[in-house]
């Protein structure tokens, strides 16, 4: 099989071998298409440490070739759920097994989708309706982690719902919430084109970051502030913000990933307005199933959000284009069959 397969950070070789060895409760998967994201910049970097060599690659949609045991998936499109878990720990015991100690991620922990093939247990694959495109699905398995948020943060129908920070994943968030009954929907970003695709998206409002959208959120929501701020930027200052926006009693969830180790922070305010901050890791399989249903019925629009499609031996240009602010890129979708 073809592979794009890093030997140390920064150094990916195109390599060619036999497919991988299948166990019982796998299925053998021919991969399409795979989805670019931070975590696999940071491998790349080498931010993250990894058994070298590795193939990367950890949101994948493909072909069943080889099914498990019988079961009648064979020649199925399915999306895969790259989180892996014992199934016999505490955590798993208590419908943890995203937290799973002895788990995993494939792409990180066990060789992954930047590749014509790939194996995941037949529990971690899900089928696929033909309105979802290759192009599109593997933007799923981003929507199943604001799923998992969003269940954890229990968005209620006219909750007044802030996003902060409108990459990929704070428009599956804004798109999400209003799927489940919020309103408004308040998107804040600096990017004026990320505005404009946040209302084609369909938010309520859309504000600059800065003085501008804090008046706005407090009109439109009488001067009480919002009733759950997800912060999607990764930048300790915007959730400090967050502070601010939110109501007394309210909740603010950072999603976005806050690398830092130490800033200024409003902890009085942590306590003065009694605020729960609510936070999330990965997916559960129930997550995927109302995922894909909400993508099928058209609720969540993953088509806008791909702005690359690029051919798997352009993996080390397409995963530099996550560092180059000078482009309007969303998500980069890598291209197996290229």
């Amino acid at each position: 099989m073809r592979a794009m397969v890093l030997k140390a950070p920064r150094s990916v070789e195109e390599a060619h071998s036999d497919p991988p060895n299948r166990s019982d409760d796998e299925v053998m998967i021919k991969v399409t298409h795979g989805g670019i994201c931070g975590t696999d910049l940071k491998i790349f970097e080498g931010q993250i440490e990894v058994q070298y060599p590795l193939i990367m690659g950890h949101e994948m949609v493909g072909t069943v070739i080889e099914s498990s045991n019988g079961v009648g998936l064979q020649d199925s499109r399915v999306i895969v759920d790259p989180v892996l878990f014992c199934g016999k720990c505490h955590l798993c015991g208590n419908n943890l097994t995203n937290l799973c100690r002895a788990g995993g991620l494939l792409g990180r922990d066990k060789h992954g989708g930047f590749s014509e093939y790939v194996t995941a247990p037949l529990t971690n694959v899900y089928p696929l309706p033909d309105s979802i495109t290759d192009r599109d699905a593997p933007i799923i398995q981003v929507l199943t982690t604001c799923m998992h948020a969003q269940r954890r943060a229990k968005v209620l129908k006219d909750e007044a719902v802030v996003v902060t920070g409108l990459g990929v994943t704070g428009l599956l968030h804004m798109q999400l919430a209003k799927a489940h009954g919020a309103n408004p929907v308040i998107c804040v970003t600096k990017s004026p084109w990320k505005r404009a695709l946040a209302e084609t998206l369909g938010a309520d409002a859309i504000y600059e970051a800065g003085k501008d959208a804090r008046f706005g959120i407090q009109e439109m929501t009488n001067g009480r502030g919002a009733d759950l701020i997800i912060e999607c930027s990764g930048q300790l200052p915007v959730l400090a913000e967050a502070f601010d926006l939110v109501r007394f009693g309210g909740r603010v969830m950072p999603f976005g990933i806050h690398t830092v180790n130490k800033g200024i922070f409003p902890f009085y305010q942590l306590y003065f307005k009694e605020i729960d901050i609510i936070n999330a890791r990965a997916a559960k399989a129930a997550d995927y199933p109302e995922a894909i249903e909400l993508v099928r019925q058209g609720m969540i629009r993953l088509g806008p959000l791909v702005t690359h499609v690029e051919p798997l031996s352009e993996l080390v240009s397409a995963i530099g284009m996550l560092k180059d602010n000078s482009v309007e890129r969303m998500k980069v979708i890598i291209d197996n069959s290229c």
